[in-house]
C-alpha cells in the first residue's frame, strides 16, 4: 500500500469505531466489466485519450490495458513484479518493476530503466506508486508494515474526487469507502461482491465511473467458487459525484 499520514488518521478512527454509519444509494451500479483473473490487479488509471483502463496485475508482471470501447485488452510482460503503472506527459507510460522505475513502450512492448533503487536489498520492491500534482513519481517498497487491531480489512489504494474527498479500497474487506480526510469520517461505503479489493480510479468521459482492481491470490477453492469475479476490473456508476483526471509524470 502506498504510505501517507492519512494513514495513522484512518487507522486511529477504525480502532476508536468512530466512523459513521455507511451511506447506500439505489441509483449505484456495480459490474464486472473484464474477467481478467488477476493474480493480485492494482494501480488502475484511466487514459482519456484512449478511452482506455491501465492496470497491473503484481505477481504475473504483467501490464494491462482495456479498451473501454472495443472490450479489448493488451498485456505487456516484464521481467519482474510490476506494481504500479502511471501516464507519462512525454508519451507511453512508466512504471514500477521490481525495484526499478521504467518507461513503457507500448508499441515495441519495450521497458527502459529509468532508475534502480535498493540495489542491495534482496527480495525487496516497490509495492504501490503515485504520480503528484507536480508531475513526480513516488513509489512505496514493502519495508513498512502495517496492522488492524479491531477490523480485518486493510486500507489499500485510493483516489480523490472533485469535491477532495478519499475514496479507499479495503482489502478484505470488499467494499470502497468515501472518507473526509479533514475528519476521518466515512462518508459512504459501496460494497463489491469480491473480498479482495485492492484499489480504485475514477474514469469514463467525464471522470464519473470508477474502476475497482482486485485479487484473488489468497482465496481457497470454496472461496473462488463463492467469488467467480475475484481478480477482475469493476465498473461503478452513479456515485455522484466525479473524480479528477490522473497527473502524468513530466519526467
Amino acid at each position: 500500500m502506498l504510505e501517507c499520514c492519512f494513514c495513522s488518521l484512518f487507522y486511529r478512527n477504525f480502532e476508536k469505531k468512530t466512523l459513521v454509519s455507511p451511506m447506500t444509494m439505489s441509483s449505484i451500479k456495480i459490474e464486472c466489466v473484464l474477467r481478467e483473473n488477476c493474480h493480485c490487479g492494482e494501480s488502475p488509471v484511466w487514459e482519456e485519450a484512449s478511452n482506455s483502463l491501465l492496470f497491473v496485475d503484481i505477481p504475473a508482471k504483467k501490464v494491462c490495458r482495456w479498451d473501454s470501447l472495443s472490450k479489448q485488452v493488451q498485456r505487456v510482460t516484464v521481467d519482474a513484479p510490476v506494481s504500479s503503472v502511471a501516464l507519462r506527459q512525454s508519451g507511453g507510460y512508466v512504471a514500477t518493476v521490481g525495484t526499478k522505475f521504467c518507461a513503457l513502450n507500448w508499441e515495441d512492448q519495450s521497458a527502459v530503466v529509468l532508475a534502480t533503487v535498493d540495489k542491495e536489498k534482496k527480495n525487496n520492491r516497490f509495492n504501490d506508486g503515485k504520480v503528484d500534482p507536480a508531475g513526480r513519481y513516488f513509489a512505496a517498497n514493502r519495508r513498512s508494515v502495517y496492522k488492524l487491531e479491531k477490523e480485518e480489512q486493510i486500507p489499500d489504494g485510493m483516489c480523490i474526487d472533485v469535491e477532495g474527498k478519499l475514496w479507499v479500497a479495503c482489502y478484505n474487506g470488499g467494499r470502497v469507502i468515501r472518507l473526509d480526510p479533514e475528519t476521518g469520517k466515512r462518508l459512504q461505503t459501496v460494497k463489491l461482491p469480491v473480498d479482495k479489493t485492492t484499489s480504485c480510479c475514477f474514469g469514463g468521459k467525464d471522470y464519473s465511473e470508477m474502476y475497482v482492481t482486485c485479487a484473488r491470490d489468497g482465496l481457497d477453492s470454496k472461496g473462488l467458487l463463492q467469488q467467480p469475479e475475484a481478480g477482475g476490473i469493476f465498473k461503478i456508476t452513479g456515485l455522484g459525484v466525479k473524480g479528477i483526471p490522473p497527473y502524468p509524470y513530466t519526467g
